[in-house]
C-alpha cells in the first residue's frame, strides 16, 4: 500500500513541509527504537470529517510515552486539537492520523535521557488495511511460530516502536506462508492478538477476547466492540484462550484502528464456522460502521468533527 504524502506535518508545535520532515541517521530512535506512537482514523460524515475516539487514543500515547519516561511538552488536549488542525490544514475528508512520540539527535548510548523528545503528526489518506474485500469475505490467518513478548521482557501496553518488529515477524511469516495476517500466542501458549490488531472469538452466542494479561495492546477499538456488543445483548468476556478454541469457534474477527473490524474465514487451512463472515460479526460490523461514519447517533460522544476553517471577511 503506497504511502500518499499530504501537505503538511505538525513537529515541536509548528507545521512544515511533509518533505521536510527527517531525522539524523544517529536520533537514538534509528538505533534503538526508541518512540511511542497512535494510529487514528478520521472518517467521512454526513457533518464532514470526524476524528474516532480522539482524546482516548491521544490518552494513550500520553501514557505510552510515560511508561518509557519521556516527559511531554503537550498535554492529551494540545495533542487532541493539532490532530484537528492537521486534518483541516490538509483539506481531508477522511484519513488516517500518526502522531509519533521519539528520542532525537544527541546520544547513542543505550541511556536515552541526553536525547530531546521530538515529536511530529501526520496524515494522509490510507484505506482498509487488510483489503476491500476483507471486510465483506474474511481473511485467511495463521498460528505464528512467533510468540508475543513475555510481560517481564517489554510492556505491551505501550504502543512503542519496538514491539513492531515482533509483529514484523509475525506478518512477513504469514504472507510468505501464504496467509494474510498471523495471530501470535503468548509466552504460556494461549492466544495473544494478531499483528497489528486485536482478537474477538464467538462460541455459543459469547463473544470472547484475551486480557490485557495476555501481553495485548488495550486496543481502543478492542474497548468499542466490547460496548457496542453490550449494548446489542451480546455477552462478552475477557478469559485465556486455548489455541485450539480457534478451530472450533463459530466465528472469530480481528479488529483496531487500521483493521476496523474483519472477520477471519479461516485459521492454518481450517475454515471457521460457515468459512466466511458470520452473523454476529456482521452485526458487529454494521453497527461500528453505522456510528463512525455518522449515520447513526453518536450516543458515547465518540466523534470529534473537525472544525470548519473561518474566512475572514473580504474588505470592501
Amino acid at each position: 500500500m503506497a504511502l500518499k504524502k499530504t501537505e503538511k506535518i505538525w513537529h515541536n508545535g509548528t507545521f512544515i513541509p511533509w518533505d521536510d520532515a527527517q531525522i539524523h541517521v544517529l536520533s537514538h530512535v534509528v538505533n534503538y527504537a526508541s518512540a511511542v506512537f497512535e494510529g487514528i482514523r478520521c472518517y467521512s460524515t454526513p457533518k464532514g470529517p470526524a476524528v474516532f475516539r480522539l482524546q482516548d487514543h491521544m490518552q494513550r500515547l500520553v501514557n505510552s510515552a510515560k511508561v518509557y519516561r519521556m516527559d511531554l511538552p503537550y498535554s492529551v488536549d494540545t495533542f487532541s486539537s493539532v490532530a484537528l488542525d492537521l486534518v483541516r490544514a490538509n483539506s481531508m475528508d477522511a484519513c488516517y492520523i500518526r502522531p509519533i512520540v521519539l528520542r532525537g539527535y544527541g546520544d547513542v548510548s543505550v541511556n536515552p535521557f541526553n536525547c530531546p523528545i521530538e515529536v511530529y503528526m501526520a496524515c494522509w489518506e490510507w484505506g482498509k488495511y487488510l483489503g476491500p474485500e476483507a471486510l465483506e469475505r474474511g481473511v485467511d490467518v495463521c498460528i505464528s511460530t512467533w510468540t508475543r513478548i513475555a510481560p517481564n521482557t517489554l510492556p505491551a501496553m505501550a504502543k512503542a516502536v519496538g514491539n513492531y518488529m515482533n509483529s514484523q515477524l509475525v506478518r512477513m511469516e504469514a504472507m510468505i506462508n501464504g496467509y494474510t495476517e498471523g495471530i501470535a500466542l503468548d509466552v504460556d501458549g494461549h492466544v495473544s492478538e494478531g499483528s497489528g490488531e486485536n482478537i474477538f472469538v464467538i462460541a455459543n452466542g459469547t463473544l470472547v477476547t484475551p486480557p490485557l494479561a495476555n501481553s495485548i495492546l488495550p486496543g481502543i477499538t478492542r474497548s468499542t466492540i466490547f460496548t457496542l456488543a453490550r449494548e446489542m445483548g451480546i455477552p462478552v468476556a475477557e478469559q485465556l484462550i486455548p489455541r485450539e478454541s480457534l478451530y472450533i469457534a463459530d466465528e472469530v474477527f480481528l479488529c483496531g484502528t487500521a483493521t476496523e473490524v474483519t472477520p477471519v474465514r479461516s485459521i492454518d487451512r481450517i475454515s471457521i464456522g460457515n468459512g466466511g463472515r458470520g452473523p454476529i460479526t456482521k452485526r458487529l460490523q454494521d453497527e461500528f460502521f453505522a456510528v463512525v461514519e455518522g449515520r447513526k447517533a453518536d450516543r458515547h460522544g465518540w466523534l470529534t468533527h473537525v472544525p470548519v476553517a473561518v474566512t475572514a471577511p473580504v474588505a470592501r
